[in-house]
């Protein structure tokens, strides 16, 4: 397989062609001969001009990539070896909505080939590569796993965003069902990966390794979050303490904030998932998804105090919003905690503008239901600055003054701003 892939005798196909799926495709398009398959044709149509719909790639990294783009499955039927990336979401109800995942499933299983490989990215909890989708594998192709195919899983660590951990520099995590085709997926990723690859003793093994990864952070940053809410109490600032704190070697370097996105904020719910099916209901994990869950209307009812506290009517003050995507110079707005902040301030009666110079209005619209204003206004009773984006890291308070009111009130939730603002009323998390 590795050899026949070498020559270009077999082809890979990548499954997904978003923020995991696309940077993948490239790369491997840069070495060996690929086909990306996503089920949406006008997204297709981007990438075959160079486009990338997740404005996370610059045109000139499609070049000189020998890779065809398609949104016909029965294309699939050209690859030998098949890399699953696509999202793995919660539903409303916090379970694991696997239907993306399984429905990809069910389209490789309908061109998959004696020989054939596939190896799954998506995050997922352990035991679902085995338990949930090779099974259609084999119903799809009538086929039999271990004799007629092999499966592996090696868990996407793309970090939308960042610019310095990107995909080849980042060690990748490998595995297979057996140690053959853990041998070959390894290698085929190392054509790729400079940072090396790391052999998982199984695929649940490196399952288990991916959810813990995100689980980890998660546990971390809300025990920022809690201390930042008993220290806000003591009328300290948490990043002064963190500050101090920070200069021991050993301290962990984790800060309070808002807690969403397609990874942080859903991977753990997948652990939970899995654990309370064996019977094992997490305290520790459930906690820290309680207080990442809660922050978002927590920053919203001390703005509320703050305003109130300015002695400034309640009813239709105007409250400025910037930044709308789950995190800093992102596009991606999916599962974005900055909405429970909005949507609290909105049972309070207050009129809130939402300003991104990253999220596009259209996506926004249709997933939350309200407009990005296009011109901020000039007289707002609090600023909320919501996600640090690089275009809001050099504004001033003079700049923030011009568009406030008397007394009004800056609302910092990642301290960008700290020892800066001497007039307004200030708060961070």
């Amino acid at each position: 397989m590795y050899n026949q892939i070498v020559t270009k005798d077999s082809k890979i196909s990548v499954i997904g062609l978003g923020y995991v799926g696309l940077p993948i495709a490239l790369e491997f398009a840069k070495k060996v001969s690929v086909i990306g398959f996503d089920i949406k044709p006008e997204r297709v149509e981007m990438m075959r001009k160079g486009i990338d719909p997740s404005n996370e790639l610059e045109p000139y990294e499609f070049e000189n990539c020998d890779i065809e783009f398609t949104s016909n499955p029965d294309d699939l039927k050209n690859a030998d070896f098949h890399i699953v990336a696509v999202p793995t979401p919660i539903d409303e109800h916090n379970f694991p909505d696997l239907t993306p995942l399984l429905r990809a499933t069910e389209t490789v299983g309908k061109i998959l080939k004696r020989g054939d490989y596939v190896v799954y990215e998506s995050t997922v909890y352990p035991g679902a590569t085995e338990e949930d989708c090779i099974p259609i594998l084999e119903k799809e192709s009538g086929l039999k796993y271990m004799i007629d195919f092999k499966v592996g899983y090696s868990p996407e660590r793309i970090n939308p965003g960042d610019k310095e951990h990107t995909l080849t520099k980042i060690k990748k995590v490998v595995s297979g069902c057996d140690a053959e085709s853990c041998e070959i997926i390894a290698k085929v990723y190392e054509l790729v990966i400079e940072a090396g690859v790391h052999k998982a003793g199984s695929i649940k093994v490196a399952e288990a390794a991916k959810i813990i990864e995100n689980t980890q952070r998660d546990v971390n940053i809300a025990l920022m979050n809690e201390l930042s809410i008993i220290f806000n109490r003591m009328g300290i600032n948490t990043y002064d303490v963190l500050e101090a704190a920070g200069t021991k070697w050993n301290f962990l370097k984790f800060y309070p904030g808002l807690v969403g996105g397609h990874c942080i904020g859903v991977d753990p719910y997948y652990l939970v998932h899995k654990a309370k099916e064996l019977g094992y209901h997490p305290q520790i994990i459930n906690s820290g998804r309680f207080v990442n869950d809660s922050m978002g209307g927590y920053v919203a009812k001390q703005t509320v105090k703050k305003i109130i506290a300015q002695n400034k009517p309640l009813l239709n003050a105007k409250v400025l919003v910037m930044g709308v995507t789950f995190k800093e110079n992102v596009s991606d707005i999916r599962n974005s905690k900055v909405i429970d902040v909005i949507n609290e301030l909105k049972s309070f009666m207050v009129e809130v503008e939402v300003v991104d110079p990253y999220a596009d209005p259209k996506e926004v619209k249709n997933e939350y239901g309200f407009e990005l204003i296009e011109k901020i206004a000039n007289n707002y009773e609090a600023i909320i600055i919501a996600v640090n984006h690089r275009e809001y890291l050099n504004l001033n308070e003079d700049y923030f003054k011009s568009i406030t009111n008397e007394s009004a009130v800056l609302v910092d939730i990642k301290g960008i701003y700290k020892g800066k603002i001497k007039d307004m009323v200030y708060w961070s998390l």
